[in-house]
């Protein structure tokens, strides 16, 4: 089942800054004069996507970017200031309820009732939806969750609530599954095992979107991926079309001992290889190459006879994370 959304512009109003606006991150603010001080922010700014049938699609940014608001868009939990959403052919704020019934949601920080059992958990969310006790025992069974099913939740590790909260989603057999940072905060042996029940249940034909920060995440999982940083698309397309689309492929980032004098710069720009050089900031320079280790040497040389010391080197094989670099000049984790 397809998704799309097109977010001309939404906003949201906070009395106080939002932390991630306060430090510069994810949004656009703008003050108005109240009876309180009233800070309004754009999440969502041109934002257009459309997902198509049976593809596990990617939302990748950092935190504050606008990923976990598209979901909010999407899955009837936040209202667009303007622009349309839809699921399959409903609009999603004039048949919500139709919606509803067609989406799974699993939210970034699990929401399980801790006073339940996890059969509980699953049997309760079945019943909204007419869907028999068995559909329970086959989901706990499939998440490795049977030796559990008959214990409170309020025990369980962060891997089993995230689990859990999963077949949660899938109870009712939704044609599309919402996962916002499914892996965030789990141990890589987790992880793995919780991409492959992503696998298999994108196998059975559910559309997925999944936000993440994680570069490795989007690159297993998703046919295709989305950029989106201040709530603006930067790029789309498949993981090894994005990865592609970098100048030269290699990273290779130089953390110098002041700002690099125009010289080096353009005898960097000389050297067999190198694509591009940018400066994303004082005392750092970026080089896009088609090669990353070779360079070093030369690379050492010429800031040697420009008398500028190299205080750090970092290389960086073609990833999903150089190209947001690229794009944007910072890195995810920035």
């Amino acid at each position: 089942m397809a998704i799309g959304i097109r977010a001309e512009g939404l906003r949201k109003v906070y009395t106080s800054p939002p932390p991630s606006a306060a430090r510069g991150r994810g949004f656009a603010l703008a003050l108005r004069p109240r009876s309180k001080e009233r800070f309004e922010v754009t999440a969502l700014d041109g934002l257009a996507l459309e997902v198509l049938p049976g593809e596990v699609f990617g939302l990748l940014g950092p935190n504050g970017a606008g990923k976990s608001t598209t979901v909010g868009v999407l899955t009837t939990r936040i209202r667009p200031t303007a622009g349309r959403a839809w699921i399959g052919n409903h609009e999603v704020w004039t048949e919500r309820v139709a919606v509803k019934r067609l989406i799974g949601v699993v939210p970034q920080r699990p929401n399980l009732d801790l006073a339940l059992t996890a059969r509980e958990i699953l049997t309760f969310h079945g019943a909204y939806f007419g869907v028999r006790e068995r559909r329970a025992r086959d989901l706990l069974e499939r998440f490795q969750l049977t030796d559990r099913a008959d214990r409170l939740v309020l025990g369980f590790s962060g891997g089993m609530l995230q689990r859990l909260s999963i077949a949660r989603a899938l109870m009712h057999t939704p044609k599309v599954l919402f996962l916002d940072e499914p892996s965030a905060g789990l141990d890589p042996q987790t992880r793995l095992l919780l991409w492959d029940l992503i696998r298999r249940d994108n196998e059975s034909g559910t559309t997925i979107l999944l936000t993440t920060h994680n570069m490795e995440e989007a690159d297993a999982l998703c046919s295709r991926v989305a950029i989106v940083d201040h709530g603006k698309l930067i790029a789309l397309g498949t993981p090894e079309e994005l990865k592609r689309s970098i100048p030269g492929g290699y990273v290779v980032r130089l953390h110098l001992s002041g700002p690099p004098p125009a010289p080096l710069l353009e005898s960097l720009r000389q050297l067999p290889g190198v694509t591009e050089v940018r400066t994303p900031a004082a005392g750092a320079v970026d080089l896009y190459a088609d090669r990353g280790g070779p360079l070093i040497p030369e690379i050492a040389r010429l800031s040697n006879e420009a008398a500028v010391e190299i205080r750090d080197v970092k290389i960086s094989e073609p990833s999903l994370e150089n190209l947001f670099l690229h794009h944007t000049g910072r890195s995810l984790r920035d």
